[in-house]
């Protein structure tokens, strides 16, 4: 059986899964050898805390950082306490974080209520979850972006756990990137199955939907 393919569709999408594995290693190695990582953190932080500000959120799933991804706990954990403080006046339902679990059966992601200090253990790849708390649903979700590129469209780790998620979510989460400025990639583009996140914010600031007057894309 001749295993050789004259589709050029075929060729055209051999070529780009090469390029998005050639664009993780460098992205990822890029990333975890960062010298100025505390800086660009503490920008991003920044931005997300005043990115915030105005949502009507209850319950927003974040993950937890590895491979040298921005840390968006810290920021989550400051507008959970800002919810309670708000709660003693004003009786604001209370906020919550949730981390992601993987179902093994559908490759699928469920959310697990965290907090500083709940019990944790490790799922199959290592990655600390919650065990034993609620599970809940967000109506924000920030995604960590490997890469991200023109139009709000994101390059994962290529294991489509979140874009399985959000094709069964209903109704979907308001999906947020969060990456750093070197993380841009002007030559990604979509593949069909992929579908654009809502926002991309990185230490720079909000860089997908373009919605500030004066501030340069990416």
């Amino acid at each position: 059986m001749n295993t050789n393919s004259n589709d050029p569709s075929k060729k055209v999408t051999l070529s780009t899964n090469l390029e998005k594995s050639q664009w993780r290693k460098h992205l990822v190695h890029e990333r975890q050898n960062m010298v100025d990582h505390e800086d660009r953190s503490l920008w991003l932080q920044r931005v997300l805390r005043v990115w915030l500000v105005d949502r009507p959120d209850a319950v927003i799933g974040a993950y937890w950082p590895i491979k040298g991804e921005f840390d968006v706990l810290p920021a989550l954990f400051r507008w959970q306490e800002a919810g309670r403080e708000a709660d003693a006046v004003d009786a604001i339902v209370s906020r919550r974080i949730a981390l992601p679990v993987i179902n093994r059966e559908d490759k699928t992601l469920s959310f697990l209520a965290w907090y500083p200090g709940c019990p944790m253990e490790e799922d199959a790849y290592g990655i600390p979850k919650p065990t034993g708390t609620e599970e809940v649903t967000p109506t924000l979700l920030f995604v960590p972006c490997v890469g991200y590129g023109p139009g709000g469209y994101r390059l994962g780790y290529g294991g489509g756990f979140y874009d399985r998620t959000l094709a069964q979510l209903t109704p979907r989460p308001y999906t947020v990137g969060l990456g750093f400025v070197n993380a841009f990639l002007p030559e990604l583009t979509p593949e069909p199955h992929d579908v654009a996140l809502d926002a991309i914010l990185n230490d720079n600031g909000v860089v997908w939907p373009m919605t500030i007057p004066g501030m340069s894309q990416y």
